[in-house]
């Protein structure tokens, strides 16, 4: 069975160029940021699976005491359809349900079919609720307005 090990310090360049490859990253979202706050958090955690000793999957997932989420889940385009992402999600709702969290959440840009179509194939469905933001930071605000086109 596919396995997914926690992110070592030594992966951080691998896996931001893994998100870099599958359009994980907008430039209001620093991945360093966020690579940084999900380690240091005891409740998140970042995994990733090696091919020959290259980064070639991963996931994030964190729980706030009520729900998990799934973050960046990603397989680099070359590795796609050998079962990667399936056993990441299997991996991330094991991590949820070992911290008794009953639900797992994820967002998908309403864009993004084929992934929308994956997840639903797990058994995800819409849950019928909007996602609302506001930004606090006026510059990674003024980021993503400039470049709405890239949600």
């Amino acid at each position: 069975m596919t396995s997914f090990d926690p992110m070592e310090e030594a992966d951080i360049d691998a896996l931001i160029a893994l998100w870099d490859a599958c359009d994980m990253t907008r430039p209001w979202n620093p991945p360093e940021v966020d690579i940084a706050q999900f380690r240091a958090s005891p409740h998140a955690a970042i995994f990733v699976h090696r091919h020959e000793g290259r980064l070639v999957a991963a996931f994030a997932v964190g729980e706030d005491g009520h729900r998990g989420w799934v973050y960046y889940l990603c397989t680099d385009p070359a590795h796609r359809r050998h079962g990667l992402a399936r056993a990441a999600m299997a991996q991330a709702e094991d991590w949820a349900r070992a911290r008794g969290i009953a639900k797992l959440h994820l967002m998908v840009r309403l864009s993004n079919a084929p992934v929308l179509a994956f997840y639903e194939g797990l058994g995800y469905e819409d849950s019928g609720v909007v996602v609302m933001q506001k930004w606090l930071d006026p510059e990674r605000a003024r980021l993503q307005a400039e470049h709405a086109d890239a949600l």
